[in-house]
């Protein structure tokens, strides 16, 4: 699967679910939760088909996990949580939200595509000069951003509801 594809379904699918999960005010439940994780994990199997190792594949991929959970952080901040008088929690997720998701994913893909159409010899380059192998670590390092992100998200969302509920459940 070329890179702008991989990028096109991945970002696509994670922005799509994310959005559809967390626009507006929506409580914090464990499905909630698990089905934005599921997600990401099924475009994980769909998109990833090889864990190129060599040269400096494995920091160009690191380099965008490390990236995704930067984002996903911001994402985060971006999200506050409020408990309601019950004391069961909600998230608050708006246009900043949805603009930074959409911003990323949007980027993804453009390089995606640029990479093949618009800078495809410079890509070459940088990846000869770089000792990069190819297309599958540069999908990988896009679909692990995207991932990475999404989990991040997920994380500090379950963070911040224990912090305050300490050892309570949240609603099923």
């Amino acid at each position: 699967m070329s890179p702008f594809l991989t990028a096109l379904i991945a970002g696509g699918s994670i922005l799509i679910v994310i959005l559809a999960t967390d626009l507006g005010r929506r409580r914090v439940t464990r499905p909630r939760l698990i089905r934005s994780v599921i997600a990401v994990f099924v475009i994980l199997g769909l998109c990833v088909h090889s864990l190129p190792l060599g040269g400096n594949d494995p920091s160009l991929q690191l380099l965008g996990i490390g990236t995704g959970v930067i984002c996903g952080l911001v994402a985060a901040a971006l999200m506050p949580v409020e408990w309601d008088a019950s004391g069961a929690a909600h998230t608050v997720a708006g246009f900043g939200y949805a603009a930074l998701w959409a911003a990323l994913s949007a980027a993804r893909v453009l390089f995606a595509y640029g990479s093949e159409h618009w800078f495809n010899d410079g890509m070459i380059r940088f990846s000869m000069e770089y000792e990069i192998s190819g297309a599958d670590a540069y999908s990988n390092a896009f679909v692990f951003m995207a991932l990475a992100m999404a989990l991040t998200r997920t994380a500090a969302i379950v963070a911040r509801c224990r912090g305050r509920n300490g050892a309570r459940q949240w609603s099923a």
